[in-house]
């Protein structure tokens, strides 16, 4: 039996790890791994944390027989990977989750825009059923520029050409699969100055950082419309109201914005150390673009399925179960 310890575990998650590791000493706790209570869990030989766990050296250096350090979240920086390799202890992660989750998200901000859902939704429950005002437009035939093709643009573009849409993209590599499926790589003027829908599946990264902005939204085809569903930093905010304004854009989806708490992953909002140290709020209540009628806004909800949750666990438990069968799998290298 191993000596299983989960730091930083919100309580509905207790019963899926218990069923799924029922044969080990499993330890459950809300805490953080910290110095002041380290000493109630020496004798660890796995561990399960989130990124609030900040794993130094010194920390590592307490344990007597640490053997694996398992990360519920796709970055690893808060644990000493260099210190770790030395002791001889592996550290696995979740390298990707909600893909699927994320992309779907993109295309019901996509469908709520082009078939106008929510006045039209808001109109009939007051009774009025007049749809003039309300005529919308058909996505096949359009064309859609996609930015970041990963596990979510490639998600992204596949559903586009289920709908019948050309696809353009834009990215540091090229998905070869998608060159034969039809998609189009191209420069990012370029995809501005075409697509009918742009949509961003960027990291947020100092070059990525306010990728369209004040300089580049005058390239954008007049009446394209922008859904972001990544980081908020990608897009410069007032180059969003500048295009609304100058009807460059005609009408923007957003479950991200640009004045959101510094976030590395997106779990981080359903747990209560993100909603101690974050007042969500309080920042977007004061968003220009909260009060715009040709905006749709939705709380940084683009990842939150429960299926998507549920792989976190999933991977988890994978990630524990193959190095106990020495076969591990998902290590940081």
């Amino acid at each position: 039996m191993q000596k299983i310890v989960f730091f930083e575990l919100e309580p509905w998650e207790e019963n899926y790890i218990k069923h799924s590791i029922s044969d080990h000493q499993i330890i459950f706790t809300q805490e953080k791994l910290t110095d002041e209570n380290i000493a109630k869990f020496l004798e660890a030989e796995i561990i399960s944390i989130f990124i609030y766990s900040e794993i130094t050296k010194e920390l590592i250096d307490k344990f007597s027989n640490l053997k694996l350090i398992v990360t519920r979240s796709m970055g690893y920086d808060h644990i000493d990977i260099e210190y770790c390799r030395q002791r001889g202890i592996k550290v696995a992660f979740v390298p990707a989750y909600g893909a699927h989750t994320v992309a779907e998200h993109t295309f019901a901000l996509l469908l709520a825009i082009s078939r106008k859902i929510i006045p039209s939704s808001i109109k009939a429950k007051e009774g009025e059923f007049a749809n003039e005002a309300f005529t919308g437009f058909d996505l096949f035939g359009k064309t859609i520029g996609i930015l970041g093709t990963g596990n979510i643009g490639k998600n992204v573009a596949e559903l586009s050409l289920a709908f019948g849409m050309q696809v353009l993209a834009y990215s540091h590599s090229q998905d070869p699969e998608l060159i034969v499926k039809g998609v189009k790589y191209t420069e990012l003027n370029d995809l501005l100055a075409n697509s009918d829908i742009i949509s961003l599946h960027l990291p947020h990264t100092k070059e990525t950082e306010h990728i369209i902005n004040m300089q580049n939204i005058q390239y954008i085809k007049k009446g394209a419309v922008l859904i972001n569903t990544a980081r908020g930093a990608l897009i410069e905010t007032q180059a969003i109201v500048e295009g609304l304004e100058r009807e460059i854009l005609s009408s923007v989806g957003l479950d991200v914005l640009e004045e959101e708490c510094d976030l590395r992953e997106e779990r981080e909002l359903l747990t209560t150390e993100f909603l101690k140290n974050c007042d969500i709020k309080t920042q977007l209540l004061n968003h220009v673009l909260l009060t715009r009628q040709d905006v749709i806004v939705t709380p940084h909800n683009a990842f939150n399925s429960k299926e998507a949750l549920q792989e976190i666990l999933e991977i988890t438990v994978v990630n524990i179960k193959s190095y106990i069968n020495n076969t591990p799998i998902n290590i940081v290298e």
